[in-house]
């Protein structure tokens, strides 16, 4: 089994995802990337922020560079950047806080490096040269999971032309990587890059984990913050979702009750949730308990795996 990131398509497109539940690291990065963005915003800063050569080998402003690791250069930017953060909350939700904010601070550190490079080797004698600020590093790692582990699932042709349910993801991303052009360009391509060495495993990061207190506190922060809505936002519908977890030991296989009178669930729904990685009996009970949904049955069987 590929030890890789996994994600879900979620279908709602409006800014209620600060109420998502199991997702805290998510929600602070989303937080903490929308509140730098309007100071740096209002301070009138925007388009001159960035990472450039005289930042890392001039004059070291260590504010400024991690400032640029979260702040978006503009408004456009802003919206595509936080709804992908958001929509790879998922990846969270399956592998658990810990080890997502390992993948979080890997992609940002090996993007950051990246970029270092780049700004020594290729735009050494172009001081004025700026770097596009914000999470490049962490949401195009995130799009070599989102390739190579996320099953298409439907197909439709729109005037000759092909799509799926993820090419919608993927113009998000295209957008956001040309909207400052060479200036976003680099840091989504170090993105991908930092997304690929965590991919194949490299220095063993999937075993590593933070502290404990650390990922507590991002949990207790989401907690106080939505104990009002937690009630109506674990109800979000998610979309197809292939599990990292894998297959589960028999004895922490998730058991439902299923509503008597449903109908036997269709075999190609049960192949489907057995294909994203959970245990067939589960997938059957779910879809029964779902009536037969299969958005709402993987939506059960996540949140199942994330008590």
């Amino acid at each position: 089994m590929s030890s890789s990131l996994v994600s879900s398509f979620h279908k709602k497109s409006d800014f209620s995802f600060l109420l998502a539940d199991n997702a805290p690291v998510t929600r602070t990065l989303v937080i903490a990337c929308a509140l730098l963005t309007i100071l740096i915003g209002i301070q009138g800063r925007s388009t001159s922020f960035g990472l450039s050569y005289q930042d890392v080998f001039g004059k070291i402003q260590p504010w400024r560079f991690i400032a640029s690791l979260f702040a978006f250069s503009s408004t456009p930017e802003l919206m595509f950047g936080l709804y992908l953060l958001y929509y790879f909350r998922i990846f969270e939700r399956q592998i658990g806080s810990n080890k997502y904010s390992v993948f979080v601070l890997f992609s940002l550190m090996i993007t950051s490096l990246f970029e270092v490079l780049a700004l020594a080797l290729l735009l050494r004698d172009r001081t004025s040269s700026l770097l596009a600020s914000g999470p490049y590093g962490l949401i195009f790692a995130s799009f070599i999971p989102f390739y190579f582990d996320i099953p298409v699932t439907t197909r439709f042709h729109v005037f000759g032309f092909h799509f799926s349910d993820k090419s919608f993801i993927y113009l998000a991303g295209l957008q956001l990587l040309l909207s400052s052009w060479k200036r976003s360009i680099l840091p989504g391509l170090c993105g991908v890059l930092a997304g690929s060495l965590y991919r194949i495993n490299v220095f063993g990061v999937h075993r590593l984990k933070l502290p404990q207190f650390i990922t507590s506190s991002f949990s207790r922060l989401s907690r106080s913050s939505s104990s009002s809505s937690s009630s109506t936002s674990s109800r979000n519908i998610l979309g197809n979702v292939p599990s990292f977890m894998g297959r589960q030991p028999e004895r922490n296989r998730p058991t439902f009750a299923p509503p008597a009178s449903v109908a036997e669930p269709p075999e190609d729904s049960i192949a489907l949730l057995v294909s994203m990685g959970f245990n067939r009996n589960s997938a059957r009970e779910a879809l029964m308990r779902a009536r037969n949904d299969i958005n709402v049955a993987t939506n059960i069987l996540l949140e199942t795996q994330s008590r």
